[in-house]
C-alpha cells in the first residue's frame, strides 16, 4: 500500500482567512488539500464553486483535492480543472454514465475518483476500474462537517483495499468524515491511505503537532 496522506479539508477552515489558512496546514506537513463543492442540491449544504479554488490556487502547492457533491457534475469538469483541481471526485449516485464522466475528467489531465456514501453499493465500480485514480469513502452522510464517524464502513473499506490489489492499477483509497487520532488507526488498518480530516486539523491550535500526532499514530501499524 502507498505511503498514507493526510489531506486537511477545507470545510473545517476559517473561510474569512483562507490564503492563510491553507498556508498554515501546508507548513504544518499537509500533503493534499481537500476541497469540498456542495451544490445544495446532491447535500443540504452550498459552499464555493472553481472561482474560489482558482484564487486560492497560488498560495499553495499542495495537491487540490476537489470534491464535487452535487448533481450534473460532468457540465462543471472544465471548469474545475482550469482553477487548479489536481484530482477531481464525483459521487457515484449523481452520475448516470459514470464511465464517461470519469474518462472526461481524465483527459482534461487531472485524476479521477469515485465517492462512495456509507451506503453506496462497492459492486457499481467493477465496470469503471479502468477509469479510476482514486476512491473516497464517506464515513459520515455527506453535507455537513463534523459529523460522527460511522463505524459499518470500516468492512466497506477492507472490501475495497482488496478490490484494488485484485486489479494491476495503482488506485489512492481515501477515507472522509470524523477522522481523527482514534478512528485513523482504523482505517489505515482496513487499507485506507488518504485521510481526509477537518476538524481534527483545522480547529487544533496547532495544526502541525495534530498533523504529527495522526502519522505517529499511523506509524504504529
Amino acid at each position: 500500500m502507498s505511503e498514507v496522506l493526510i489531506a486537511p479539508s477545507l470545510l473545517s477552515a476559517d473561510f474569512a482567512c483562507l490564503s492563510e489558512e491553507i498556508q498554515s496546514v501546508e507548513q504544518a506537513g499537509a500533503d493534499w488539500l481537500h476541497l469540498d463543492v456542495m451544490d445544495g442540491v446532491f447535500v443540504p449544504n452550498l459552499t464555493f464553486g472553481p472561482p474560489l479554488i482558482k484564487a486560492l490556487r497560488p498560495h499553495s502547492g499542495l495537491h487540490f483535492d476537489v470534491h464535487l457533491m452535487m448533481i450534473e457534475p460532468e457540465r462543471h469538469l472544465e471548469a474545475f480543472a482550469a482553477a487548479g483541481a489536481d484530482s477531481i471526485t464525483v459521487h457515484l449516485e449523481a452520475c448516470p454514465h459514470l464511465h464517461r464522466t470519469l474518462g472526461q475528467i481524465r483527459a482534461l489531465g487531472v485524476r479521477s475518483g469515485v465517492a462512495l456514501n456509507p451506503s453506496s453499493n462497492i459492486g457499481d465500480l467493477d465496470y469503471v476500474l479502468d477509469q479510476l485514480d482514486q476512491i473516497l469513502v464517506m464515513a459520515v452522510n455527506p453535507g455537513f462537517g463534523g459529523q460522527k464517524f460511522i463505524e459499518a464502513v470500516v468492512p466497506k473499506i477492507s472490501r475495497l483495499r482488496d478490490l484494488i490489489q485484485s486489479t494491476d492499477r495503482s488506485i489512492d483509497l481515501a477515507v472522509d468524515g470524523g477522522i481523527d487520532a482514534t478512528t485513523a488507526r482504523r482505517v489505515k488498518s482496513a487499507g485506507a491511505n488518504v485521510l481526509i480530516a477537518g476538524q481534527a486539523i483545522f480547529k487544533s491550535s496547532d495544526r502541525a503537532a495534530s498533523i504529527r500526532e495522526l502519522r505517529a499514530v499511523l506509524a504504529l501499524e
